[in-house]
């Protein structure tokens, strides 16, 4: 599986940004799919989840009521709608695919990783 993620860039406190994220993968609809952010000088963290059908997803508290994670299965891509963005989103932002069409909260639960796009947010 591959993995393309695009639609980062730098916008101001208040904006939004749409990432997407492209998989050539014939069995997307079977995969759960993850974003996950890197900030400087710090870890690699969960953001939101989705499982296969797009019916059950996870938001890690800080961006719940903010971002919305969803996925179209006839395009094989994965998206990240932010709104109502804040400085602490600014991170490489990261798509990951997991073998399984669960959703798994954690990065030992993914097999591929995307390149990243970097997000920032001026205040």
């Amino acid at each position: 599986v591959q993995l393309q993620a695009s639609g980062g860039g730098l916008v101001q406190a208040g904006d939004s940004l749409r990432l997407s994220c492209a998989a050539s993968t014939r069995t997307f609809k079977n995969i759960g799919m993850g974003w996950f952010r890197q900030a400087s000088g710090k870890e690699r963290v969960i953001v939101a989840a989705i499982n296969w059908s797009g019916d059950n997803t996870y938001y890690t508290d800080s961006v719940k009521g903010r971002f919305t994670i969803s996925r179209d299965n006839a395009k094989n891509t994965l998206y990240l709608q932010m709104n109502s963005l804040k400085s602490e989103d600014t991170a490489i932002y990261y798509c990951a695919a997991r073998i399984g069409s669960y959703i798994a909260a954690s990065q030992s639960g993914y097999n591929y990783w995307g390149q990243g796009t970097q997000v920032t947010v001026s205040s």
